[in-house]
């Protein structure tokens, strides 16, 4: 090899293979997405940091990161390319929003943001279009989530809802 090492996580293959199966089967359960949109105002409980006409902001419930955001419409939609223009034009918005607040908020050395379209392309919940705003600072990764199965977090959900609430824009 060339300095390439690899680590093989076997085990995930039945989890991927059993989601995939639910899917393709169509019974899989309603959509979190949707039931977190309906769950009422923002509030660390239901961790909607913000709530738009057509989108929102909510903290991811398994971050990879301390400030992890999702944003995503409130409508069910897959595609980008169904979101209507005023759908489409607050996505935009609220991710930025999302930017300066998480900037605000936790002073991050970088963000990475982005969208995983599709199972195949990593969403975790492809039904529901969403973006991730995660803040990463030099040194911020570390090995315990890929060989323990592990997270390392500085703070609880709560407090980042706290922080992410009090710096959003507005």
């Amino acid at each position: 090899m060339s300095g390439l090492e690899q680590l093989w996580a076997g085990w995930r293959n039945e989890y991927v293979v059993a989601v995939t199966e639910k899917e393709r089967s169509g019974t899989t359960d309603g959509c979190v997405f949707c039931a977190i949109a309906m769950s009422g105002p923002p509030s660390a409980d239901n961790g909607i940091v913000h709530i738009g006409q057509h989108c929102f902001a909510v903290l991811n419930a398994y971050p990879y990161a301390s400030g992890h955001l999702l944003i995503l419409p409130i409508r069910h939609v897959e595609e980008l390319d169904n979101l209507t223009e005023d759908e489409s034009a607050e996505l935009w918005a609220t991710t930025r929003a999302a930017l300066s607040a998480i900037g605000r908020a936790y002073s991050p050395e970088g963000v990475n943001l982005g969208a995983n379209l599709g199972r195949a392309a990593g969403a975790g919940i492809p039904r529901h279009l969403h973006m991730h705003a995660v803040p990463r600072w030099s040194g911020d990764t570390n090995f315990m989530t890929a060989v323990a199965g592990v997270r390392v977090l500085p703070e609880p959900l709560s407090s980042a809802w706290e922080k992410l609430h009090r710096a959003w824009p507005g």
